[in-house]
């Protein structure tokens, strides 16, 4: 084999594993990196220091992957929307909890996403890391978001066509951090209409440029069905991320706090 063509079946190989685990980072079950136990306890954590906050709803994001292989820009892999609920237990109780509103990839159908309710142990249970991202918008974007949640219009802002990629500014495809974001529009809007609300974003909403080599990009969108670029324009590949969005809220004054947390 000359060296060329060693060269690039590395490349391919590289970009593969890569998205690879970007791809797992955003389905609904994976590796478990951490006992249940450590995972039950860190996910009690983050109930009680949000409880603490009287947060009754606010944006969560999770590490899927290493911290020293997401791309530039990214600190998370995963976005969601935490809401306090009625939660009924296997023994029949209703207690009182956060049930996370997520967009995961089908595992079977990596390019096809559902919308799945779970709760914090459950969306910790396959983290790269005990830490989590926490937004807790202002009271009032609280009380819109959560008139959005459960309704026809979340169900409508759903787009089953995945991208781990997704271009945020069009409908072509979604992922999980852009539902989240057009959940959030559609709240501050009052609004159902997904094409206003790609425009709003165009407008006032600014991405995260995804900085990997282009032609590893090629071969990832090559090889794997969760990873597009037909939703991308000519001079610049961007998608949403937790970090954009919580500099979008913060920007126009919805949030009321920001914070990470960790198990120590």
């Amino acid at each position: 084999m000359n060296k060329h063509k060693f060269t690039l079946l590395i490349s391919i190989f590289i970009t593969m594993v890569t998205f690879n685990t970007h791809a797992a980072s955003s389905q609904a079950v994976g590796a478990m990196k951490f006992k249940p136990e450590d995972i039950a306890a860190f996910a009690k954590k983050v109930e009680k220091t949000i409880a603490a906050k009287g947060a009754q709803v606010f944006i969560i994001a999770r590490v899927g992957r290493p911290s020293s292989e997401l791309p530039a820009g990214f600190e998370y892999t995963h976005t969601a929307i935490g809401v306090y609920s009625n939660i009924k237990t296997s023994d029949g109780r209703t207690v009182p909890g956060y049930a996370i509103y997520n967009l995961y990839q089908k595992d079977s159908e990596p390019d096809v996403s559902e919308l799945v309710v779970d709760y914090p142990v459950d969306f910790f249970s396959s983290t790269e890391e005990l830490k989590a991202g926490i937004i807790i918008p202002t009271p009032e974007l609280q009380k819109r978001i959560l008139a959005v949640i459960g309704t026809d219009t979340y169900t409508k802002l759903h787009n089953p066509s995945y991208s781990a990629i997704a271009n945020p500014y069009n409908t072509y495809y979604q992922n999980c951090t852009e539902h989240t974001l057009d959940v959030i529009n559609a709240a501050i809007y009052k609004s159902a209409d997904v094409q206003q609300l790609k425009a709003n974003s165009r407008s006032y909403f600014e991405g995260q440029p995804v900085d990997i080599n282009p032609f590893k990009l090629l071969m990832g969108a090559i090889a794997m069905p969760d990873i597009a670029l037909s939703d991308q324009g000519e001079d610049e590949i961007v998608t949403a991320t937790f970090t954009t969005i919580a500099n979008y809220i913060e920007k126009y004054g919805m949030t009321s706090e920001k914070l990470t947390i960790t198990m120590n």
